[in-house]
């Protein structure tokens, strides 16, 4: 496989998550983008922000080319889990166009450099915090995709929505019926088990 090839694949695989995470956002309210809904505070707008510092970071700052972006809830002093969370006052479009300006950041720095280009993460250990720009960009796939996974159970917790994209439920065909049918069906199941 040629490094374009290897690129191409990184970009594609990355942007499919990408698209799956802001997809998880449309037809809801600014209550519904923000609200948590695990007992850790999880939320659909916070997880896009999350990741908007990681592509940054990772595909950014460790390879000595910063965005300039300003990322007041990863700097020394802010409270923990601030990129987690949406405060009142940032809107969505900032987000979501923070988000945006990553990307194009990232695909800056992927088609600037070469896959076995090696960087310094500047939050990990010193003596252990050079990566090839190759693993970083799996490392950001790995976890845009995990955050793509939360959303869609978030979203499906709040109105039954699920799938991968508008094109690509990626689910078993079934109403409602069919679904509960299921669901019954393996709450029996674990219940067999457990009293097995």
């Amino acid at each position: 496989m040629t490094s374009s090839n290897a690129k191409s694949d990184l970009h594609f695989y990355l942007q499919s998550a990408r698209d799956a995470l802001l997809w998880k956002l449309e037809g809801l309210s600014e209550y519904d983008i923000r609200r948590p809904l695990t007992p850790t505070g999880t939320n659909l707008l916070g997880l896009v922000k999350h990741v908007a510092g990681v592509e940054l970071g990772y595909l950014g700052d460790t390879f000595g080319r910063p965005s300039g972006e300003p990322l007041p809830w990863l700097e020394d002093g802010a409270e923990p889990n601030a990129d987690m969370w949406v405060t009142a006052d940032e809107s969505r479009e900032h987000i979501v166009e923070l988000y945006r300006r990553a990307w194009r950041h990232a695909a800056a720095t992927i088609d600037a450099l070469a896959l076995d280009t090696v960087g310094r993460v500047p939050w990990w250990p010193k003596g252990r915090d050079e990566v090839t720009l190759h693993h970083a960009v799996v490392r950001v796939i790995a976890d845009t995709h995990r955050h793509a996974g939360h959303a869609d159970i978030i979203r499906e917790l709040m109105d039954g929505a699920v799938g991968m994209n508008k094109s690509n439920v990626s689910m078993a065909s079934g109403d409602s019926a069919w679904w509960e049918t299921y669901r019954s069906r393996l709450e029996r199941a674990a219940r067999e088990a457990d009293e097995a």
